[in-house]
């Protein structure tokens, strides 16, 4: 697998990054090892976690140093997110520092490679949250620095105003998402930062998993995700979703390698985060690694999928 420079920094990840949300929950120990195995075999070496995925970063944490060695994967986790709590976004130099304190005991490391902060937080000054990113880079506990689900004038803002440069942004991008070329990915362009797309399937639909109605056993079909799933089971997903199963059959692959693909070569793209269950899964999405979606393919699929632009996008 390729690598490429996280924005302008000098640090190097695979261009398919491995998403590990499911980790702990729906994926246990042995599968994780199965999956982390198929991904370094791969050439992978980027892996995504987050402080409020359960405990994904207690699995990963497990893994270092007997099924690989720390320095040989990139980690990058994210804090600042908390779900269930009066604020959605605390951003405080307290929490933070805290939150980074609990991941690398969880993960079992003196360091993460890329620091992530979780979203906006309204309340909470911006040079206050970006003090606690000083500070754990200076204490050699973060390697760099990135920020995620930040809007355009958001991530202008954040990486204008911190002496320890953030080398990525961290947005969900697909054939079925693409709001953010609007803004976010002109910023990350001319700030230099790296753009790490996760739900890089469209939160599943891509696989065309739905073309013919909601599987029991799939996540539209649960009630813990179908909020997720279901804005992107309308008629318009409904027409980009065939045209990448058009795709696929004529490349003879998957549309989820299709769709993967797309991501993977958009420009501004570092990697798109892939999480699987299973390493079976895992592997359905490395194979996008084995296509190069001809030009012919890629203006179809930007054609049908193209965002609606006008002013001040399109200014005058």
């Amino acid at each position: 697998m390729q690598q490429r420079p996280l924005g302008r920094s000098g640090l190097h990840v695979s261009r398919i990054g491995l998403g590990t949300m499911t980790w702990g929950r729906d994926t246990d120990a042995d599968d994780a090892a199965d999956q982390l195995r198929t991904f370094l075999d791969a050439g992978g070496n980027l892996i995504d976690t987050a402080d409020v995925y359960g405990e994904s970063e207690a699995v990963i944490g497990s893994l270092l140093g007997g099924l690989v060695a720390r320095d040989e994967v990139v980690i990058a986790t994210k804090a600042g997110l908390r779900p269930g709590y009066f604020r959605r976004h605390d951003n405080s130099r307290l929490h933070l520092l805290r939150s980074l304190e609990a991941s690398l005991r969880r993960l079992g490391t003196d360091y993460v490679d890329v620091w992530q902060v979780n979203g906006w937080d309204p309340v909470t000054p911006l040079t206050e949250t970006l003090s606690a990113v000083e500070a754990a880079i200076s204490a050699g506990k973060a390697r760099y620095a990135g920020i995620s689900n930040f809007s355009g004038w958001q991530t202008a803002l954040a990486a204008g105003a911190t002496s320890s440069p953030i080398v990525a942004t961290q947005v969900e991008y697909s054939l079925l998402e693409r709001g953010t070329e609007r803004e976010v990915f002109p910023a990350a362009g001319a700030l230099g930062l790296g753009v790490l797309a996760w739900s890089p399937l469209g939160r599943g639909v891509l696989t065309g998993k739905y073309r013919h109605g909601v599987p029991a056993d799939s996540r539209a079909g649960s009630e813990q995700f179908e909020r997720f799933v279901a804005p992107y089971l309308d008629k318009r997903a409904a027409g980009i979703v065939e045209a990448v199963a058009t795709a696929a059959d004529g490349l003879g692959c998957s549309p989820l390698a299709v769709a993967l693909a797309w991501v993977r070569d958009r420009p501004g793209v570092t990697a798109p985060l892939v999480g699987a269950r299973t390493a079976a899964q895992l592997l359905g999405a490395l194979d996008a690694e084995k296509i190069t979606l001809p030009a012919q393919i890629r203006r179809a699929l930007d054609d049908v999928s193209a965002l609606t632009l006008g002013y001040p996008e399109l200014a005058v």
